[in-house]
């Protein structure tokens, strides 16, 4: 089985990057602070090879790092073999699938804009498989149901003692859109308004009548890390995934989701029209 990096490890080098860049330090000039190579400090930045923690910990005390930003980093660094339940799976999905679930099981907040399909932290399981089997490159069954139960168990988070907080915006075209049958249909909308009153899941719907909005050229995700520092916003499209997290790119679609929030129903409404969508199927 290959080795993958893990998520742990990725985050840890975009953290010293970016503290290291705060400081405005060299890669020299910061293996200076605590006597070691600039390949040193490279390799931790670049997530080649193992780290050492007591390492990082006086690299995030030379950079000036927050207390708060000194634990999170140094945990990561503690942690950085550590590989997820979906493991086993490593060797057969996509690298791009392998980042998005070690991300998510990381998160501690996630912010969904969707404008085609349910969410798959939300989706029921006759959806998801509808939705595999419109694959414009037919699966096997058997092809469909293993990513369908991959799909299942990541919504495993939400059940956590502490889950990450989920906020998902859906365009009115995601509630309208028959996937599968109507009874499938039913059920999955039966499964939004069930989210929508759980405590850590907020549920808004965007409708057709406002018109042009803030993200108008797709869904992403912004997934949220113990610090602002370690968010990641993920996006996907036909020919692949994208994973953004430099600071310009990850305040663009900050921006776009506040726009989105105060463009959007409230919950309330939102539930409401997801009722009405449910009667007419």
């Amino acid at each position: 089985m290959s080795v993958r990096t893990t998520t742990r490890r990725r985050q840890l080098g975009a953290m010293m990057r970016k503290l290291r860049a705060r400081k405005g330090l060299t890669l020299e000039e910061a293996g200076g602070l605590v006597g070691v190579s600039k390949a040193t400090i490279s390799r931790y930045e670049t997530q080649a090879g193992p780290v050492k923690w007591i390492v990082i910990d006086a690299l995030c005390r030379g950079y000036g790092a927050t207390e708060s930003e000194r634990r999170v980093v140094v945990g990561l660094a503690k942690d950085a073999k550590q590989q997820g339940w979906w493991n086993s799976f490593a060797d057969s999905i996509p690298e791009s699938m392998n980042l998005l679930l070690t991300l998510e099981d990381e998160a501690v907040r996630e912010s969904h804009f969707s404008c085609v399909y349910v969410p798959g932290l939300l989706q029921t399981r006759a959806y998801s498989t509808a939705l595999q089997k419109a694959n414009e490159v037919p699966l096997e069954e058997v092809e469909v149901e293993r990513l369908v139960d991959i799909r299942m168990k990541r919504q495993e988070i939400l059940a956590r003692p502490k889950p990450p907080r989920l906020w998902a915006i859906l365009d009115e075209s995601v509630i309208r859109r028959v996937v599968g049958s109507p009874q499938t249909m039913k059920e999955q909308l039966a499964r939004l308004l069930e989210a929508n009153d759980s405590p850590h899941v907020t549920l808004q719907v965007l409708p057709f009548s406002k018109g042009a909005h803030a993200a108008a050229l797709g869904s992403f995700v912004i997934i949220g890390g113990a610090e602002p520092a370690l968010d990641v916003v993920y996006v996907d499209f036909h020919a692949g995934s994208l994973f953004l997290e430099k600071d310009e790119e990850l305040e663009r679609y900050r921006l776009a989701f506040e726009y989105l929030q105060a463009q959007a129903l409230d919950m309330e409404a939102s539930s409401a029209m997801i009722h009405c969508a449910l009667k007419e199927l």
